[in-house]
């Protein structure tokens, strides 16, 4: 998010549809060079974490959290907190777009990639992005 261009916005909203189980260290991804991506209602989006940085040219080290369905339509943006329920999982990295149109990858910044059920993910569980605080 650019604060000198960007107002307030809404949260997206979204619940979790499927919990993926896995990890990987060589998922060879690449982050799209828009630093954010409209979502629709009805929308399927994969999130994954990732301890990468937006500058690395791959994002290999990657932990499958799962599936979501977006509930409330918006703007995702890098940087944006994301939720699960009430505690903050991550920040957006950025997006993938190797299986698009079906679906963004979405990544999620945090220290250690983690996946589904190690944060206690179940299906139904509800997931949501804010802007960051101070942006």
């Amino acid at each position: 998010m650019n604060p000198h261009e960007d107002g307030p916005k809404r949260v997206v909203e979204a619940v979790l549809v499927k919990v993926l189980t896995h990890r990987r260290d060589d998922r060879g991804m690449t982050l799209e060079s828009y630093a954010s991506r409209c979502v629709r209602r009805g929308e399927v989006h994969e999130l994954l974490t990732t301890d990468h940085e937006y500058t690395d040219p791959r994002m290999d080290r990657v932990g499958f959290l799962g599936f979501a369905e977006v509930t409330t339509a918006g703007v995702l943006d890098r940087g944006d907190e994301v939720l699960a329920g009430d505690r903050v999982i991550g920040t957006v990295l950025g997006f993938d777009a190797c299986h698009f149109p079906n679906h963004y990858n979405i990544l999620i910044r945090r220290d250690t990639p983690v996946t589904g059920p190690e944060l206690g993910l179940t299906p139904e569980a509800a997931i949501s992005f804010r802007q960051a605080r101070g942006s």
